[in-house]
């Protein structure tokens, strides 16, 4: 009879602790550039020297944003049969109008940590286009780049 009572009492303590409803944020961001973009392509130009790279063919580069940070991927999209390539980054970021800022603190190269990157930004329907100088001493880098990404949609 104990053990009767016994599991009667956990079962309902078991049955009182259920989990609390998840809270959703039913706020949409006010940030128009929230979200997962898809690099197609982009320019770099450095002492007179111009070169593109379409982000269509081998590889893949992804930009994340969100209300306060942004991350980069890159990858080969031969899974490094030809040559292995794994690019990442990220960090804080602040936008005023058109002046996007990012805040570099987090590099898998990591000579470009701890910079800030310093673009404008044009956004027409689902095309990003960020504009600006890379400046990197130490890596001995100093050039415009020019970069075209899609949004990804769900």
């Amino acid at each position: 009879m104990k053990e009767k009572i016994a599991i009667a009492i956990a079962g309902i303590i078991l049955a009182s602790c259920g989990t609390a409803p998840l809270e959703t944020n039913s706020e949409v961001s006010s940030n128009p550039l929230t979200g997962t973009w898809q690099l197609v392509s982009g320019t770099l130009i450095a002492q007179g020297d111009t070169t593109v790279t379409h982000y269509t063919n081998g590889i893949s580069f992804i930009k994340i944003i969100n209300d306060t940070h942004f991350a980069f991927l890159q990858h080969d999209l031969t899974k490094g049969k030809d040559s292995a390539v794994f690019v990442s980054g990220g960090g804080r970021y602040t936008l005023a109008d058109s002046v996007y800022t990012e805040k570099l603190e987090y590099c898998s190269a990591r000579e470009w940590e701890g910079n800030d990157f310093t673009f404008t930004v044009a956004l027409q329907g689902d095309t990003l286009v960020q504009r600006g100088i890379e400046k990197v001493d130490e890596a001995g880098v100093n050039r415009e780049n020019i970069e075209t990404y899609i949004r990804i949609k769900n």
